[in-house]
């Protein structure tokens, strides 16, 4: 199951569980001014920082495609990545920040720390240990200096 799905895959089924919950279990139900501006701005948020990770690895000339972590090409610890390790990545949980506000159900927020799991155990820890053979000591310190998600 390591890095089989693409994560806009994961993404995609994450937002079904919680429409699913927000539909047939929609517990404690919200809405509140300017619902509508926080979903949007989760949105626009998580859209740029993605971007700006897919940027960095285009300037880098190295893989996108985090189901072939040993096509990296070279490390990158610019823009966006001197902050997050995982700047896509995050940039979908603000996607699925937004449907939970776009939902207005508690009961749709479980899924959120599901992904995240999901994506610690299945899509990050197997990319890191492909990038830590790869670069060795030189992985290992930006580790040190930067966090995983944020």
């Amino acid at each position: 199951m390591y890095l089989k799905l693409p994560p806009p895959v994961v993404l995609l089924v994450t937002l079904g569980g919680m429409y699913l919950f927000s539909y047939y279990w929609p517990i404690w139900t919200f809405s509140f001014f300017g619902q509508s501006m926080l979903v949007l701005l989760c949105c626009l948020f998580g859209t740029l920082i993605g971007l700006a990770g897919i940027v960095a690895f285009a300037k880098a000339r190295t893989t996108v495609d985090p189901r072939k972590p040993d096509r990296t090409s070279r490390l990158v610890t610019s823009g966006v990545y001197r902050f997050s390790r995982n700047p896509m990545y995050l940039g979908l949980v603000f996607l699925l920040v937004a449907a939970f506000f776009y939902f207005s159900a508690l009961s749709s927020v479980i899924m959120i720390p599901l992904f995240v799991f999901y994506m610690n155990n299945f899509q990050i820890g197997p990319e890191e240990d492909v990038l830590e053979a790869l670069f060795g000591d030189e992985y290992r310190q930006y580790c040190e200096q930067v966090r995983r998600w944020c």
